[in-house]
């Protein structure tokens, strides 16, 4: 007999884990909670889940777990192993087991049934019906991502990698808390982790572990601030730097004058596209003319959620969708015959009918054009007008790439994107 697909084997082992956890949660008052929270861990791995949330209500305890950026419910328990199972969690975290009142944070080291271990970061708070949980389940998959598999487009990747081959500028990954910005970096970082060259990156947290890389964890109680380690590695003899996020005018000051003096830096800005990361830094107090000098490509992205591919199935456009797509200003319109895919559910999806996610981008590569605008401070919509005319392929049509494509749902896209 063949071996089963890997698809097919993930989805016995979600049918597995869930029944699992259902039995464990019938068991009520008399379940152990070290095996409720060990099976809860491998319920949520096999699901792919992100975050595990355990939510304490009047009469019982709600477990939801997020996948592919959708909380859903998988359990409720009995309101009687509610202290037990926060216990178990501050135990394995090393937290304070007598403190109720007040927000507590930790990090554990979980060790899966196949041997196979998941870093959890752990954040605890009173709520008016006891202290809720949200478990984030930290993975070493990111250490996998391509460009492709991540969602870029041909085109996009080759301006990613001719920003890459310079020895200095700005990198910029933009969007959304949860929009895969981290996950970007990390994959830009293992395409320029060589031999030759020095890789050193301040985070937090730090995500993903990789290997040659110097990663440094930012704690604010010891005064290692992305500002302060961002001093402390320009005298490390760094290439390049990765920093994890932009907060603050004293990192943007630094990480702009970091760029200008012959290194490659990467980092995260939080604004809805790539255009607004220019007035967002000018509003933080850095200089039109540095950031002209600096930057060389800003990533907009968000995530979408793919289409499981052992249930989609193809359809037409329907004359609502043809008109609700005519009315949006897209590079490459919609035909009235174009073929779609919609979802459906099943074992292998555990029936929502997506399966993975993959993001959708928009690329500003900063020409002379695009210079000039930001010296002359430019709005963001002008900047995102210049940018079209210049060859950007915006969010929404790399979205509608992607349905056409048979990758995902044009909802989804419209969820996603679409203001």
């Amino acid at each position: 007999m063949p071996s089963a697909s890997p698809q097919a084997r993930s989805g016995r082992a979600v049918a597995v884990a869930a029944v699992t956890l259902e039995k464990e949660i019938a068991r009520g008052s008399e379940c152990s909670v070290v095996a409720l929270l060990d099976a809860l861990f491998a319920r949520a791995h096999v699901c792919g889940a992100s975050d595990i949330h355990i939510d304490p209500t009047r009469d019982a305890v709600r477990i939801r777990i997020r996948v592919d950026g959708v909380l859903r419910d998988i359990a409720s328990c009995t309101k009687a192993v509610q202290n037990e199972l926060i216990a178990r969690v501050k135990i394995l975290t090393g937290l304070r087991t007598d403190e109720h009142q007040s927000a507590q944070d930790g990090r554990l080291r979980h060790l899966l049934a196949s041997g196979e271990p998941i870093d959890v970061r752990v954040s605890i708070i009173p709520t008016y019906h006891g202290e809720n949980v949200v478990l984030r389940l930290l993975t070493d998959h990111g250490r996998d991502f391509s460009l492709e598999t991540l969602g870029f487009s041909v085109q996009d990747q080759q301006k990613l990698q001719r920003a890459l081959r310079s020895n200095n500028g700005m990198i910029l990954s933009t969007g959304p808390t949860g929009s895969g910005k981290t996950t970007t970096l990390y994959t830009l970082i293992a395409l320029v982790n060589a031999p030759d060259v020095s890789v050193v990156t301040i985070e937090d947290p730090i995500e993903y572990s990789i290997d040659a890389i110097r990663q440094i964890q930012v704690n604010p109680r010891s005064g290692l601030t992305f500002a302060t380690g961002l001093r402390s590695i320009l005298r490390q003899d760094p290439d390049i730097i990765m920093v994890g996020e932009i907060r603050d005018t004293e990192t943007a000051n630094i990480a702009v004058n970091t760029a200008l003096t012959g290194h490659l830096l990467l980092s995260t800005l939080h604004t809805n596209d790539a255009p607004s990361a220019v007035p967002r830094l000018t509003d933080m107090g850095i200089d039109p003319y540095l950031l002209a000098a600096t930057m060389s490509i800003v990533i907009g992205q968000r995530l979408l959620r793919t289409l499981c591919v052992s249930c989609r199935t193809q359809r037409a456009i329907t004359s609502a969708e043809f008109e609700r797509l005519s009315e949006l200003a897209l590079t490459e319109p919609f035909a009235r015959n174009t073929i779609l895919y919609s979802r459906i559910g099943c074992t292998e999806c555990d029936g929502t009918g997506y399966r993975g996610r993959c993001s959708v981008n928009e690329i500003l590569v900063v020409e002379p054009n695009i210079r000039e605008a930001i010296l002359r401070k430019a709005s963001g919509d002008e900047l995102r007008t210049l940018a079209i005319e210049s060859g950007m392929t915006t969010m929404l049509d790399d979205g509608c790439a992607k349905v056409r494509a048979g990758r995902t749902t044009l909802e989804e896209v419209l969820r996603v994107v679409h203001e």
